[in-house]
């Protein structure tokens, strides 16, 4: 039964999808798998090395990493570079989550791998479902999520004055579902990319990336909320 039920899981992959897209994915998902250990190393170091930690310089190294990359077009051979651009962005930009991953530490240090995992976990649904509907079924969500991400971010500026809870809370899950939503829309936008003949393959990666680093903070951030407010309580007790 289990492998039938395996023989359909990849039946449905080979239906959905044509072989220079499954090809195309397959150096996306590399990719960013090395742009995800890049960023693991960034954490590490700020938490381990007295070499490197996050700050202000870190903070505009990544971006400025990442507009060089944009700023570098794909013409099929300069893939070297622009790989090594990349790892470079996603090493700084783990670097600067330093500060989110000293907090977790303190309160405990297993929220990390729970964060890590539930993320992995979350992507990969995700993803998967995307990849599994049919052909640009979740594009229409484009508008819609940037619509609530740009309202996500004028209440954080609010809440910079109010300091509410709530607010901190709603921006906190509300955000946490939309950056999902991205996963689904950015994977089928990238999909229809590839039909199109776009195979820059290192800068559907960035998407992606950018997506995956933005639910982990997201989540450990919840996570790390919950165990301090339960320690809190233990402690009143």
């Amino acid at each position: 039964m289990d492998g039938i039920n395996l023989d359909r899981f990849a039946r449905g992959l080979t239906d959905n999808l044509e072989p220079s897209v499954r090809k195309h994915l397959k150096n996306v998902y590399a990719t960013f798998t090395l742009g995800t250990m890049a960023g693991a190393a960034g954490g590490y170091a700020h938490m381990f090395s007295t070499l490197i930690g996050a700050g202000l310089m870190t903070g505009l190294g990544a971006i400025g990493f990442l507009l060089w990359l944009m700023a570098t077009p794909y013409d099929g051979k300069n893939q070297a570079k622009r790989l090594a651009l990349f790892g470079s962005f996603a090493f700084l930009s783990g670097c600067n989550l330093g500060p989110l991953l000293d907090m977790a530490v303190r309160v405990n240090p297993a929220l990390i791998l729970q964060a890590l995992l539930g993320t992995s976990v979350v992507f990969a649904c995700f993803s998967l479902a995307a990849l599994y509907a049919p052909r640009g079924h979740y594009l229409f969500l484009g508008g819609t999520l940037m619509s609530a991400l740009s309202t996500l971010f004028w209440l954080s500026m609010m809440n910079v004055f109010f300091g509410s809870r709530l607010l901190f809370q709603v921006n906190l899950y509300v955000g946490l579902a939309v950056m999902c939503g991205f996963i689904i829309f950015d994977t089928q936008s990238i999909v229809e990319k590839a039909r199109r003949g776009d195979k820059d393959y290192v800068m559907h990666s960035v998407e992606l990336f950018i997506d995956f680093i933005a639910v982990f903070k997201r989540l450990l951030i919840i996570l790390t909320d919950k165990e301090a407010q339960s320690k809190r309580k233990r402690r009143d007790q």
